[in-house]
């Protein structure tokens, strides 16, 4: 019997989506549905929610839990990764806590920034360990990373293991889309191309019949921009850089140097940036779990329509052989994108077949958008520097090299704020020397 792992399954929405698109796939009939994670209690939620589902949708999937990651892992073709390391409280809590006793606010903290940096630290050992394990039980098998810090954490497995990983983002399918909704304007017949970084890929070309919407797109952006609106970060980029970013006005803000500025208060309500969102976010989706989950997860008629997430798609296509593209994170090898590093973890177009995943060549970014990306890149490479060499200094490097920090804070500043996160976290983190 082949088998989908699924790590971190008490994600029971997430976990829903995923398992439930594979459910729908013709081809994953007869699979088995390993379901893990270290919280049993919503690990017994999700087997309960699923095999509902499964009964309602018509499945013959076979969905059995473990308590053992190893067993789980086991045999298993395809896994499905989709952990968070320390959740929100501690981890979350103390990402956003310390920084803001320096100045220094955010909104997201989940790519990079001084959040992005520790989550990355967190959570690359325990893939790591996911990695030793797979090379022994499954080392075969395909590793589907939905985790974040998306870059840091698919360039550590890709660099640092022999397992196949390909990081799946959503950002990338709903962007064009998003865009043209954003502005009033008709999605149909629409064709694009992205390339870049994860949460910073670019729209490098949109048109409709072979036309270029991109000066239509600018001039209604520019008139949207007089009022406020929820994007207004990424009509800012787009407006100076000349391209659309892929990942969300409140994600963007904390990638740059240029929004949230102690200096310029005003510009947290120009661009109307929702500091500390991601805590806001966690406290409304626990409080809403509370409610959600009796209906959720006891409901015996629960059904499914499938998503756009691409990961049924993905084990649909090397299952059956008919192709389908995806927007895919990769390493650089060959220098996909040009004018980026080759250990770099980069966003491109990617066919997935029977053979497996196959990145596209991309060739230049305009120099601008490689710039920027650049700036993402020197943070992202030094965590994983840090990571996996077990050094102090190369946080501090990470540290000190990203835009958003750097343009903030002293160095002196962004030591002392890097030992206060190592001190604060502390078992969440390994021994750093």
């Amino acid at each position: 019997m082949s088998k989908i792992t699924f790590l971190g399954a008490g994600s029971t929405i997430f976990a829903k989506n995923v398992l439930g698109d594979c459910m729908m796939v013709a081809a994953v009939q007869g699979f088995e549905l390993a379901l893990f994670d270290i919280d049993h209690e919503r690990l017994k939620d999700s087997q309960q929610m699923l095999d509902n589902m499964k009964k309602n949708l018509g499945s013959s999937v076979n969905i059995v839990s473990y308590t053992d990651r190893k067993e789980a892992l086991r045999g298993a073709k395809y896994v499905i990764n989709a952990i968070q390391v320390g959740g929100y409280s501690p981890s979350t809590i103390i990402d956003f806590d310390i920084p803001k006793k320096y100045g220094l606010r955010q909104t997201i903290a989940d790519t990079i920034g001084i959040g992005g940096i520790f989550r990355s630290l967190r959570t690359i050992p325990v893939m790591m360990n996911f990695a030793k394990d797979m090379e022994e039980v499954c080392p075969d098998a395909w590793f589907l990373n939905y985790t974040n810090p998306m870059a840091a954490l698919t360039g550590a497995m890709l660099r640092y293991s022999d397992i196949k990983t390909i990081g799946l983002c959503h950002s990338v399918q709903d962007c064009a889309n998003d865009l043209l909704k954003g502005l009033d304007m008709p999605t149909e017949n629409v064709q694009w191309k992205i390339a870049g970084i994860n949460h910073v890929a670019w729209l490098l070309e949109i048109n409709r019949n072979g036309i270029d919407l991109y000066p239509e797109i600018k001039e209604r952006a520019l008139e949207k921009q007089k009022t406020k609106h929820l994007d207004m970060v990424r009509y800012e980029l787009m407006n100076r850089f000349g391209y659309y970013v892929t990942e969300s006005s409140e994600h963007n803000a904390e990638y740059h140097p240029y929004f949230i500025k102690s200096k310029y208060p005003e510009l947290v309500d120009r661009f109307n940036i929702p500091l500390d969102e991601y805590p806001r976010r966690c406290i409304n989706q626990i409080e809403g779990w509370q409610k959600m989950r009796e209906g959720l997860v006891n409901d015996q008629n629960l059904t499914h329509s499938r998503t756009k997430e691409y990961g049924s798609y993905i084990i649909e296509a090397m299952e059956t052989d008919q192709p389908f593209k995806i927007g895919g994170n990769v390493l650089n090898t060959g220098g996909l994108i040009s004018n980026l590093p080759t250990n770099a973890c980069v966003e491109v177009p990617c066919l997935v077949d029977a053979s497996g995943v196959t990145p596209t060549y991309v060739g230049d970014l305009p120099e601008q958008l490689a710039a920027l990306n650049r700036t993402n890149i020197n943070t992202q490479l030094l965590t994983i520097e840090a990571a996996m060499t077990g050094k102090k200094e190369h946080i501090y490097h990470a540290a000190m090299l990203d835009p958003h920090t750097s343009a903030e804070l002293s160095i002196d500043e962004i030591v002392s704020l890097c030992d206060d996160l190592i001190e604060a976290h502390g078992n969440w983190l390994p021994k750093y020397i």
